[in-house]
């Protein structure tokens, strides 16, 4: 791919990544076509912010570790090209992939995520829950998502501006960025990617990662439709209150206070999805 008009960032989040970053940067900048390397360094207490900068990207650095999320806000607030690339510094990544990414976008799509294939994930667990991710987010949006919560993407800057006070500052803005592209109506795409073994210490947590885990559940359904997921919920406890009194009323000729519990509850649930579908539509209504 050869040079154009449009200018190309390239936003590393990084935190104790002095053992990849380098040889990170060194092969971003072997494609001759990346306009500026930004690296936030998210707080490190090694020498990242030096090999950073000793390997010509320009480093912005956090008095103290705020996030992958908060560090991806950084550096889109601070690049200066219409097309941003993300993605991780620490070796997972093939730099050589950001071309395929940018082929994509050059296609006319406004997000393209790099999906990570079969023997790529870095447990099996891990595996199982993006599995389950993807599934989830594809039924929310009825679009095909092929990798929910893959941080290697590219992005048109004023569009993913758009969504900045949507982003957490952890882990899950892959999450929210795609879920937020997908309600807004823009394009969004994959192409395949294989990635490896990160080099050093992994930043995630069996137990955090747990919790996150049902977190992103819930943020997948808050982001899209939240409607489309209580509604479910709602039909299946209706229909158990329901039979529930059949059997009641026919055994016992009663209505008893667990057919009024479930009904109730079959009800809140309704006006819960219904409340949190309204607020999702005014968080995507244009200024």
């Amino acid at each position: 791919m050869g040079r154009s008009e449009v200018k190309y960032s390239v936003v590393l989040p990084a935190k104790n990544e002095a053992g990849a970053i380098g040889e990170t940067i060194k092969k971003i900048q072997h494609l001759n076509m990346i306009d500026e390397i930004i690296v936030v360094n998210d707080g490190s207490t090694d020498t990242t912010q030096l090999v950073a900068e000793s390997a010509g990207a320009k480093v912005i650095t956090h008095p103290y570790s705020k996030g992958n999320g908060a560090a991806i806000k950084t550096g889109a607030r601070n690049a200066s090209g219409e097309i941003i690339v993300f993605m991780d510094a620490d070796g997972q990544h093939n730099p050589n992939d950001i071309l395929k990414l940018l082929e994509k976008i050059n296609e006319g799509y406004d997000l393209v995520v790099g999906a990570r294939q079969k023997g790529s994930q870095a447990s099996v667990g891990r595996g199982v829950a993006n599995k389950l991710y993807n599934n989830l987010a594809t039924y929310m949006s009825d679009h095909k998502v092929e990798d929910l919560t893959s941080g290697f993407r590219a992005v048109r800057a004023e569009k993913f501006k758009e969504f900045i006070y949507l982003l957490p500052n952890g882990f899950s803005y892959p999450t929210t960025s795609t879920m937020a592209f997908f309600r807004a109506g823009y394009s969004v795409t994959y192409v395949p990617i294989h990635a490896v073994k990160r080099v050093g210490k992994s930043h995630i947590h069996p137990v955090k990662d747990s919790v996150r885990f049902f977190l992103i559940i819930f943020k997948i359904a808050t982001l899209y439709s939240p409607l489309k997921m209580f509604l479910p919920i709602a039909v299946m406890l209706f229909i158990v209150a329901t039979s529930w009194y059949g059997y009641t009323l026919y055994e016992f000729a009663r209505f008893t206070n667990m057919s009024a519990l479930l009904y109730t509850g079959s009800i809140m649930i309704f006006l819960m999805g219904l409340i949190s579908e309204q607020i999702t539509a005014l968080m995507y209504k244009e200024k």
